[in-house]
């Protein structure tokens, strides 16, 4: 098999691919978790700051969702229709709450009546908490194996297969990391009494957040042992749960301390590690069976051809650069604290 720099080519399209991934949980996750404290905020004005600190990047950050759903296709068209199929439903609830979550961003503003702000500012709370929920329901099925059969096709367990304990403690984790991550942001766009508010809130979803882990990491451990085969085998990889726990017990002592910024920096990190901590654990699985290994999906037998692969590695090289300054320079453009005026949401 060929290779660039000593690696084939499956594998670097499982890192370009992990990495789309990676960048739009960072940066969809703090909106996602900002949505979801909306409800919190009891005036219409601190309502309003709240959804005009996400409103100029929310957008964007779904850029990073479309990337990397197209480079799973290209690259790996054998998992990217198998996953589809047997994640169809929360894949589609995950549609339906994009699509109602960005109409109620637009619309909000539009008329005055108290009971139209107070819909959308409903329908944007509950479908930011949806979203958060759904990806981690799929992330637990995907660790957890899924019913793959002969040919490598879903065989259909029944209809709410994908709710089971632990796509539902992964979901409750999602959220719960999402929400700290959320409020971190939030606390870098405000200030007065919402800021301090906040500060109360970001306690709040940090204890959730480090519940729901503790209960999700004790059960992976007791009851999904094949998760940790590959650190098992490869002792040095525990480096990467540790650098975790550690990134994770910096966000609140940062935040203590006022320092809401670098407290941002590390919650990014805790996800980028969390889904490097998937990577190990999945490689060069892409999908586990649950019905029997023989049926995995990995990184080579459902890869397209070195040829395609080598053609699309040149475009990551040319347009990954250009995505990743656009996002810079936005987030530069918009750095700061909110201020309403009459072009804001």
């Amino acid at each position: 098999m060929e290779t660039f720099l000593g690696i084939d080519y499956p594998t670097w399209w499982f890192l370009v691919v992990g990495g789309l991934f990676s960048g739009y949980a960072i940066l969809d996750g703090f909106d996602f978790g900002a949505g979801a404290w909306h409800l919190f905020f009891k005036s219409g004005y601190q309502r309003r700051i709240a959804l005009n600190a996400v409103g100029p990047v929310w957008d964007g950050n779904e850029v990073w969702l479309v990337i990397g759903g197209g480079a799973l296709f290209a690259g790996f068209p054998l998992m990217y229709a198998t996953f589809f199929s047997s994640m169809y439903i929360p894949f589609m609830l995950f549609l339906v709450f994009i699509i109602f979550r960005a109409i109620a961003i637009e619309f909000r503003g539009k008329e005055e009546m108290k009971w139209w702000r107070k819909l959308w500012d409903t329908c944007y709370s509950i479908s930011s908490i949806m979203l958060a929920f759904l990806l981690g329901i799929v992330l637990g099925n995907v660790l957890q194996g899924i019913a793959i059969g002969e040919n490598y096709l879903y065989q259909e367990a029944g209809f709410f297969e994908f709710l089971n304990p632990y796509s539902l403690m992964t979901g409750c984790t999602s959220l719960a990391l999402f929400m700290a991550h959320g409020a971190i942001y939030l606390l870098l766009k405000t200030e007065g009494r919402m800021f301090a508010k906040l500060t109360l809130l970001l306690k709040k979803g940090m204890i959730f957040f480090m519940v729901s882990f503790g209960i999700t990491t004790l059960y992976t451990l007791l009851y999904i042992p094949h998760l940790s085969d590959d650190f098992k085998q490869n002792p040095y990889l525990f480096i990467i749960p540790v650098l975790t726990f550690l990134s994770i017990a910096n966000v609140p002592r940062l935040a203590n301390k006022k320092r809401f910024r670098i407290a941002f920096f590390f919650s990014s990190l805790t996800i980028a590690f969390l889904l490097m901590l998937v990577a190990i654990e999945l490689y060069p699985n892409l999908l586990m069976s649950s019905i029997d290994p023989k049926y995995h999906i990995d990184i080579y037998n459902s890869a397209s051809s070195t040829k395609s692969l080598k053609i699309m590695m040149t475009f990551v090289a040319i347009g990954g650069p250009l995505v990743l300054g656009y996002t810079i320079f936005v987030y530069r453009t918009f750095k700061g604290k909110v201020q309403l005026d009459e072009t804001s949401y």
